[in-house]
């Protein structure tokens, strides 16, 4: 596989469709910041438990795998562009319903708003990853990837320590209603582009038990195909091992370690800011030396889950909030090069016309997995004696099984051929 032979800055000023996805993205993320961000202060405040906090995250996680089926379904057979832009209007009004929630009464309300807005996001992730091979040619695709991957980071930084800020400084509720904003303004930028649909799924049927059937055949090609099912694992490894749990630790760490801010709203931006950092970071500096190449791909997503135990160690004996965020800075690394080169590698093996199942399998994987590691991480630190530290050092070991498998599978389990079969 050939490196990439376009810059960041070249496709961004010829390719004027990406541009205009790519701006989108930036708007839409920056909102979403803004909501975790104020959601997460908001059930700690009014409950002050962690397993409530934990279960902001699980409806963020739940939501989107249930619609997963129809979503991928939908992600390849309806014009992508116009399903982005009707995410993105619907997900503008349901948001502004956390506006009513005011008390511990109320928190049923935030998690069930928060399950729509997720279940409607669940439709939005993998149709942007499967109409970027739509908007880009080959030699654009790595670049493409990397840059909107990075962009996902960078909002991360400066959306949540924007959020931290609002939430620590002026108050929650003013983060809701700028994310409503942002959503309408991301679906203003997506209409400019000028898209013709690649796929032709329509032909097929247009009843449930045909969507059903097109999603269980995308399922048939990630059995087929298990070099593909188990590139399409790597984010729910990560996810199940630690992303998911340290969701909780961060809102913990700030709101009664190290807080700073109302709440630890400010430290919760900084921990969030960091990791945006990181993730952001980690792909592109790794991506010089990797290019487009499978198989340097598949070798630093292995070294990714060595940086990410040596990160967490280095976090789990709490040694000051300087320590903590260097080792969720080499943590976030990790996961930004797992993230970003799976994608990476989906993008060049999987075929158009079955794109969008697969990513929303993909994504329905790492939603279930953070989910049950959110929940099980709230259990832990809420019914048993184990620690934060105890905990942070639980994660490290446990990530190692997933290292392990992925270096034994590129070793010894894969097929030689970069190539996969047909659907």
């Amino acid at each position: 596989m050939q490196t990439e032979s376009i810059g960041y800055l070249d496709l961004l000023r010829e390719n004027r469709n990406f541009r205009y996805l790519w701006l989108g993205q930036i708007v839409s993320l920056f909102g979403d910041w803004f909501n975790l961000i104020a959601s997460a202060a908001l059930i700690s405040n009014l409950t002050d438990s962690g397993l409530a906090v934990g279960g902001l995250f699980i409806v963020r996680m739940l939501a989107p795998f249930f619609v997963s089926p129809i979503a991928g379904v939908a992600a390849d057979r309806f014009n992508r562009k116009q399903l982005l832009i009707i995410t993105d209007i619907t997900r503008a009004l349901v948001v502004l319903g956390f506006l009513f929630v005011r008390d511990a009464d109320d928190i049923w309300l935030l998690y069930a708003l928060t399950a729509v807005q997720m279940a409607i996001s669940g439709f939005f992730f993998p149709t942007r990853n499967a109409i970027l091979p739509d908007v880009v040619d080959n030699k654009e695709l790595g670049a493409a990837n990397a840059l909107g991957s990075a962009t996902w980071s960078i909002m991360l930084a400066l959306g949540a320590a924007m959020g931290g800020v609002v939430a620590g400084g002026w108050g929650i509720y003013p983060a809701f209603v700028i994310d409503s904003a942002t959503f309408i303004l991301s679906a203003l930028i997506l209409a400019g582009i000028h898209y013709i649909p690649t796929t032709d799924l329509k032909k097929a049927g247009g009843n449930l038990l045909s969507a059903l059937n097109q999603y269980t055949e995308g399922l048939r090609y990630l059995v087929r195909n298990k070099d593909v099912l188990i590139i399409s694992l790597q984010k729910g490894a990560i996810a199940l091992a630690v992303s998911g749990g340290f969701q909780i630790i961060q809102v913990i760490l700030t709101e009664k370690v190290y807080v700073i801010g109302g709440g630890g709203g400010i430290s919760l931006g900084i921990m969030y800011a960091v990791a945006g950092v990181g993730t952001g970071i980690g792909p592109i500096v790794t991506r010089r030396f990797t290019g487009n190449q499978s198989h340097l791909l598949r070798l630093a997503i292995g070294l990714a889950y060595l940086i990410c135990i040596i990160g967490l160690l280095i976090i789990a004996p709490l040694w000051g909030f300087v320590a903590v965020l260097l080792g969720s800075f080499l943590r976030a690394i990790a996961t930004g090069i797992n993230w970003v080169f799976s994608t990476q590698l989906l993008l060049q093996i999987v075929p158009s016309k079955i794109r969008g199942r697969v990513f929303s399998t993909e994504f329905a994987f790492f939603t279930l997995a953070n989910a049950i590691g959110t929940a099980a991480s709230g259990w832990i630190l809420d019914n048993t004696m184990v620690s934060l530290s105890g905990l942070i050092f639980m994660m490290a070991l446990i990530t190692i099984i997933p290292g392990i498998f992925w270096g034994w599978w590129n070793v010894m389990g894969r097929k030689k051929t970069e190539s996969v079969g047909g659907i």
